[in-house]
């Protein structure tokens, strides 16, 4: 592993000024923290975090990043909290290992919905200090390098979460050279036939050819002495994810697949980057449509260089960017040059973009009150693709997707040019809106007064932006008409049951179905998101059938000897599927409190009388009496119907008291036997949805666990 004096040595060629006994303070605290624990491998875990630190400290990271590596994992993993670690490095440090604690705890290997919810996340934690980031990536990096010590379903999950969040993210801020190796150690465990064959493939070309790699190289030396342009040249075959991803994208097996070398000329001035493309063009045939000068347009991570394909050796298509020294450095770190060091004293490159500047740039497009569809798609929208640089017709510049439409032009702008747009002229000439735009093409958009978006524009914008633009627009147009077609079927889904569909009935169906308002389940009712049946079954859901004998009641509960008592708690009266625990009493054998029951503060400082309970799995017997605190109107008729409605969901009536009485109301106690929490919850529900129940909750009283009333797993009796 390597020492506290090896990683200090490692940072000091790069910074002689870095805070040495910070960093090994830091070295000693977190290898303190994490002693006696080991990774999968066998390994010490401290050379983990270690080997973060390392990986960061090639990037020229400063000391705060470093510190950072080395504890990122004790707040999560170790005795260590927020506050330790704030009164020993500071809160700067404590803020940013706090913050890789979150982003670990996201669980990102998860459904779509969640996934879309955990970008939310991470970009929320990646725009209060983008370090936070880098040091997550450095992470998953030594991760997948040494992935192969863990289980085979642990790594194809791990392998997916790269490949489709880590690696894009780390393209996204600019680390290209982190995208590829991760994309590859991805490719390695998801697909290790595709890559081996890729590789295979490669040995027997270079056998074939010799190397041509080298050959090109020296070809491109050769033409740049004779132009007089000192420049260093380097070539390499492309990564084996790169050539599968291109043979997949193209539909081409790997003989006829043309562009698998790359070739990079770092040069001294931007001039000379212009040379270097001339004398290139001079010796080798450009291909047409693979031009682009991402010095004159730099990519918003701060990405400035020359790319072009000229067709090299035997027809063979390479690819070749040119860019100079500051550039290159940008090119590599990505953002992270923000906080690169080189000889002692933060880095002054003028082409690193401020991070703040950057993640604003990444999110202004990413709308909260977007769904979880639209938001992800948007996402992977910004990640994933290339740009095109168009004008408008005063010379600014707009940045979009490769692909774009003057659609996508317009909401670019301005959503209220984009919602207002009816037609475009680029390079002064009429064009059909699904028109793709190009490079270095001047766009005018035409609006007029009262134009709205057309459905069929989702069809043809490209950006994030756009479509979310464009299906607010059209669920804004639609919603009035969706809200009374969807009361309408409301009324006719609730008479088919002999219901009624009142105000409160559908609030309270809302509330079941997780949707905000009465006007939001109208219009997804309307809208066809939601069915008439799926309204009525959150207020009256038809009973299970449920398979199997019930559960005998003497055998309930799991976790007692076979020898002791079991009760129900009367201050808390748990039912099946609530968590619960078992408190002894000396002759009354084990009383059974729900998990959040007041009364189990009294026992805290006695744990020895606690026992871990749970409920058997199975359909228990409608035996368990829950007490609810009731207050309904006092009319002719109302008792009856709220007994009625409870005998409708099969649950039984053993007492009933009256507590208060009302010229108006009457509140009332009333106990019924249930099978499980499920019965519960439907019960509730179905007496929220009537009109003359003001207040229907659950009956609790703490002050009934040291009574005298006892209860069986049954019904109560009073003692």
């Amino acid at each position: 592993m390597t020492t506290a004096d090896d990683l200090i040595a490692l940072v000091r060629t790069y910074n002689p000024r870095s805070n040495e006994s910070l960093l090994r303070d830091a070295f000693v605290f977190g290898e303190q923290m994490h002693e006696g624990q080991f990774r999968h491998s066998g390994e010490p875990y401290f050379s983990h975090p270690v080997a973060v630190a390392g990986i960061l400290a090639e990037q020229q990271m400063d000391d705060a990043t470093l510190v950072t590596a080395l504890l990122h994992d004790t707040i999560e993993d170790t005795k260590a909290s927020f506050a330790v670690v704030e009164k020993r490095f500071g809160r700067e440090i404590a803020e940013l290992v706090d913050g890789v604690t979150k982003l670990t705890n996201l669980q990102l290997n998860s459904t779509e919905t969640k996934q879309a919810e955990n970008f939310r996340k991470l970009f929320m934690a990646t725009s209060r200090d983008l370090r936070v980031t880098l040091v997550k990536l450095a992470d998953r990096l030594h991760n997948m390098r040494t992935i192969k010590s863990m289980r085979p379903e642990k790594q194809a999950q791990k392998a997916r979460e790269t490949m489709d969040i880590f690696a894009p993210l780390a393209g996204r801020m600019g680390m290209q050279w982190m995208r590829e190796e991760l994309e590859d150690l991805s490719f390695r465990v998801l697909n290790p036939e595709g890559r081996n064959s890729i590789i295979r493939r490669f040995i027997t070309l270079q056998r074939e050819a010799g190397d041509v790699v080298q050959k090109i190289t020296a070809d491109m030396r050769v033409e740049l002495e004779k132009a007089n342009i000192q420049a260093d040249v380097v070539g390499r075959a492309k990564k084996p994810y790169s050539i599968w991803r291109k043979m997949q994208e193209k539909d081409q097996g790997f003989s006829r697949l043309s562009d698998i070398y790359g070739f990079r000329i770092i040069t001294a001035t931007e001039a000379d980057c212009y040379r270097v493309l001339g004398a290139i063009h001079q010796r080798w045939r450009a291909v047409p449509g693979r031009f682009k000068d991402y010095i004159s347009q730099p990519k918003s991570n701060g990405y400035r260089s020359i790319h072009t394909t000229v067709s090299g050796r035997d027809g063979k298509r390479v690819e070749v960017q040119i860019r100079t020294r500051e550039m290159h450095e940008v090119a590599e770190t990505g953002v992270a040059a923000h906080w690169s060091y080189k000889n002692g004293e933060r880095v002054e490159n003028r082409f690193a973009v401020d991070p703040v500047h950057w993640i604003s740039s990444l999110t202004e497009r990413l709308d909260e009150d977007q769904d979880h569809d639209e938001f992800l798609e948007a996402v992977k929208l910004e990640m994933y693709v290339d740009q095109v640089f168009c004008f408008t017709p005063k010379g600014d510049v707009i940045k979009l997707p490769r692909g774009a439409t003057p659609i996508d032009f317009a909401y670019a702008i301005h959503t209220r040019i984009g919602s207002a747009c009816v037609g475009a002229k680029v390079d002064g000439l009429r064009v059909p809106l699904w028109t793709r735009l190009k490079n270095g093409q001047s766009v005018d958009i035409i609006t007029a007064e009262g134009q709205t978006p057309q459905a069929t524009w989702i069809d043809i914008a490209v950006t994030g932006r756009a479509k979310t633009a464009i299906r607010r627009s059209l669920k804004e147009e639609d919603r009035e008409r969706f809200i009374r077609l969807g009361r309408e079927l409301a009324r006719v889904a609730f008479e088919n049951v002999g219901k009624r569909s009142t105000e409160k009935a559908l609030r309270t169906a809302a509330k079941a179905l997780a949707i905000d308002t009465v006007s939001d389940l109208l219009s997804q009712l309307g809208s066809a998101e939601i069915t008439g049946r799926d309204v009525v079954r959150a207020i009256y859901p038809e009973l299970e059938n449920k398979q199997g004998d019930e559960i005998d009641q003497g055998r309930a509960v799991v976790g007692l000897a076979a020898d002791q008592v079991q009760q129900r708690s009367p201050c808390c009266q748990p039912v099946p599927g609530e968590r619960i625990v078992g408190i002894t009493y000396r002759g009354h054998g084990v009383k059974i409190h729900a998990i959040d029951c007041e009364a189990l503060a009294d026992y805290e400082d006695q744990p020895e009388r606690w026992i871990d309970l749970r409920w058997h799995e199975g359909t228990h017997s409608p035996v368990n009496t829950v007490t609810f605190d009731a207050t309904i109107t006092n009319d002719s008729g109302v008792l009856g119907r709220v007994c009625t409605l409870i005998g409708e969901q099969n649950a039984n009536i053993s007492d009933l008291r009256f507590i208060d009485r009302k010229p108006d109301y009457f509140r009332l106690l009333i106990d019924v036997d249930l099978r499980d929490a499920e019965h519960l919850h439907r019960v509730i529900t179905a007496l929220e949805a009537e009109s003359n129940v003001s207040s229907i909750a659950r009956y609790r009283d703490p002050g009934l666990a040291s009574t005298g009333r006892k209860t069986s797993l049954g019904v109560q009796t009073q003692g």
